[in-house]
């Protein structure tokens, strides 16, 4: 960004009488906030009340945070405080199922041995334990990258190419034992399982056996074939996954034929990089116009049954799915979660219409079935020293979601969550991510990653939750929910961190107050709260250490206090990856955290095997040497 942008977006904050400017001003002149640039800012926003926040700024020392920060890396490899050790547990292409083959760096194996391997590109996980020292991973495998996965590097694809590809996607479940030497994998156990872009699957809640769901194949709209960019996901309390798809939009393609406005919304295009529309019919969508309608959801998978048919539950909304944060409220009804990360989309919430019943394990199962959908609308008011917020109802016949306005009936509304979220008028965000709820408080915080075109588009002005123009940094916002009840459609709100690069910027885009040059970061993404309470924070952002992410080096993972509001440094990654995906033992004792795409763009990664190998994402097992909690 140049400086007459800066001084041009620093006067709009200033001067503009806006809900953002109002809610400064009930904390902080807005003379303040301006001559103190971030540091004041940080006062404001670091933490509540505001009390609270002067004190992390003064006396930070947190009694959750008990190691010792690290610095910024730049090396080609994954580093962990002293007294911690971290030692890679599975990569892409370990063989997982009975008969698989190791993997091959020529990257000529078929698709049938990718089949039986671990997936590429691990991100969102769970640990499903089985006894105290065996346990289920549940990982997904977002996407892959061609010019790793060939040896033609993806210019000359066949169908068995496609196959291969489609085969790398979607999920990986594994047995792993604990041992003398720390976590292991188990090869072929009778868990193991491979869900790809070919696994059959059922649709299920409203959408269900609608006419835009079907196809020449499933003339029913209830049977679907596959998943893929699995992003982030959740556990539900009657122990099932739930596997996000994101980006799914990318492997369809409708060469020579306009798109219309519901595809063009979720960003469909007339080409496709992955090519798998050249030889499987299903993602062309001239021949197939209903299959991008199949994808999209969140689907929920059984670990513990391998026979299980997997369920995309289309009462949760049709839109790029992150995660799936799950809490139960107190009154019993469970309540998901849920980001839709494109820069200007929204946050939404589901609350289920029965409650969990911890006796009734079959009950349970189609408990994602019903519910009410809601999407998020953010505001301030002078005097208020938090914003306000509602839900707003996503159901036929409510808040404009008519026949007048495009909308027939329930299916389409959760069809076309995103054209429904316009409707009602919810808030656009700079990218919503990755979503966690506080195990004893019920606070919720999603990460907003980051966001171009903030400012810049008439839908995605500068205020609110989203307070920087050209946001390159991002943030994570926080809410409470009135009374602290999840089911709740009302809530307050406020922002618990803002990144930024205090050695480049002296003005907000230097961030909140509890950032500086040595916990500096950007593109905060994944996020979690330990047993704790101890809020973990993956970035995947810039790693070109330079310009404005100059001292930034490689992603990060950090940890963050939210009562003091400190944050500390307690992971790097290796060279051009991004750190996605955790998991904590039941005794908190061993951190899973997954390393994706080290070596993207040709960068120079050879992780985690060193030497000259091929880069291959990985999940590291982190452990204390003493064996105490992790990041106690």
């Amino acid at each position: 960004m140049n400086k007459d942008q800066l001084q041009a977006d620093s006067a709009m904050l200033a001067e503009k009488d806006s809900d953002f400017s109002k809610i400064i001003d009930a904390g902080l002149s807005r003379r303040r906030f301006m001559q103190g640039g971030a540091t004041a800012m940080g006062l404001f926003l670091a933490a509540n009340p505001l009390t609270a926040a002067i004190a992390a700024t003064t006396n930070p020392k947190s009694k959750l945070l008990g190691f010792s920060k690290i610095p910024t890396s730049t090396a080609d490899t994954f580093v962990v405080p002293e007294g911690y050790i971290a030692k890679p547990l599975i990569s892409w292409g370990d063989p997982i199922l009975k008969g698989a083959p190791m993997f091959d760096e020529s990257g000529r194996q078929p698709a049938s041995a990718q089949a039986g391997q671990f997936g590429d590109n691990t991100d969102g996980m769970t640990f499903f334990p089985l006894s105290e020292d065996r346990a289920l991973l549940a990982v997904n495998n977002e996407y892959t990258n061609y010019k790793l996965l060939f040896d033609h590097k993806g210019d000359t694809m066949t169908a068995d190419d496609v196959k291969k590809a489609q085969a790398a996607h979607g999920v990986s479940i594994f047995e792993i034992k604990r041992t003398a030497d720390g976590w292991e994998y188990r090869k072929e156990s009778e868990y193991n399982r491979r869900i790809t872009a070919n696994t059959a699957m059922m649709l299920a809640g409203p959408a269900a056996g609608h006419d835009l769901l079907k196809t020449s194949a499933d003339n029913t709209g209830t049977k679907v074939l596959g998943t893929f960019n699995n992003c982030a996901n959740g556990e539900t309390p009657w122990g099932t996954y739930l596997t996000c798809e994101e980006n799914f939009n990318g492997y369809f393609a409708k060469p020579g034929v306009a798109l219309n406005d519901h595809e063009k919304r979720y960003g469909l295009k007339d080409n496709s990089k992955y090519k798998w529309f050249k030889f499987d019919d299903r993602f062309d969508i001239t021949k197939e116009p209903n299959e991008p309608n199949r994808h999209g959801w969140v689907v929920e998978i059984d670990p513990m049954d391998p026979s299980s048919t997997p369920m995309k539950r289309t009462a949760l909304g049709r839109f790029k799915h992150e995660n799936a944060a799950v809490t139960i409220a107190d009154n019993g009804h469970v309540v998901v979660y849920l980001g839709d990360d494109e820069r200007g989309e929204h946050l939404y919430k589901f609350v289920t219409k029965n409650k969990f019943n911890p006796e009734d394990k079959a009950a349970n199962r189609s408990l994602l079935d019903e519910g009410t959908l809601y999407v998020s609308r953010f505001s301030a008011e002078t005097g208020e020293v938090k914003g306000k917020g509602e839900w707003l109802e996503l159901t036929y016949g409510k808040n404009g979601l008519t026949k007048e306005n495009g909308f027939n009936s329930q299916a389409e509304v959760v069809i076309y969550a995103r054209e429904a979220a316009t409707v009602v008028g919810a808030t656009t965000m700079d990218r919503p991510e990755w979503v966690a709820v506080h195990p004893k408080t019920k606070t919720v915080c999603c990460t907003l990653t980051n966001n171009k075109n903030r400012g810049k588009k008439d839908n995605q002005p500068v205020g609110g939750p989203n307070p920087r123009a050209s946001n390159k940094y991002g943030q994570i916002v926080r809410w409470t929910e009135t009374n602290g009840d999840n089911t709740a459609t009302t809530f307050k709100w406020d922002l618990f961190l803002v990144a930024g690069n205090p050695t480049i910027h002296k003005d907000f885009y230097a961030g909140s107050a509890n950032i500086d040059d040595e916990n500096m970061f950007n593109s905060p993404d994944g996020l979690g709260f330990d047993n704790d309470g101890r809020l973990w924070i993956l970035t995947d952002g810039s790693y070109s250490n330079e310009g404005d992410f100059a001292g930034m080096g490689n992603n990060q993972m950090l940890v963050a206090d939210p009562e003091t509001g400190e944050v500390r440094r307690f992971a790097t990654g290796p060279v051009a990856c991004e750190i996605t995906g955790l998991t904590f033992s039941p005794d908190q004792r061993t951190l899973f955290v997954g390393v994706q795409h080290p070596g993207e763009k040709d960068k120079p990664s050879h992780f985690p095997a060193g030497g000259a190998s091929k880069p291959r994402s990985t999940i590291m097992a982190v452990q204390r040497v003493d064996g105490g909690i992790v990041g106690a």
